[in-house]
């Protein structure tokens, strides 16, 4: 039986920013490696390379490949105002949500 058929099926929805064409001539690899450097040395906190990010999603605007907006439209400011917050130092005991930690 195929229940596929009976269930509601929603209509796929665009992206909010629109469409994210590859990047084939390779114009922004420089921004999108260091980036990518920067998540790599800094255990992926991405908010470590908000900088960099910027820079990258810029790029991509100013060569075409994705559509210009402003910059600030894009969570920038909000970033820089949260509070960093240090991830939980690793352990090889499991984790298990609402259990405190023995010290």
């Amino acid at each position: 039986m195929n229940m596929a058929r009976n269930s509601a099926m929603k209509a796929p929805t665009p992206p909010d920013k629109g469409s994210f064409p590859l990047d084939h001539d390779k114009e922004c690899t420089e921004a999108m490696n260091a980036y990518i450097q920067c998540l790599a040395s800094n255990q992926n906190q991405s908010r470590q390379c908000a900088e960099l990010s910027k820079f990258y999603l810029q790029c991509r605007m100013d060569k075409g490949l994705m559509a210009k907006d402003d910059i600030s439209t894009f969570g920038y400011d909000e970033i820089k105002q949260s509070n960093i917050v240090e991830p939980p130092p690793k352990t090889k005991e499991p984790m298990i949500a609402g259990l405190r930690r023995k010290n």
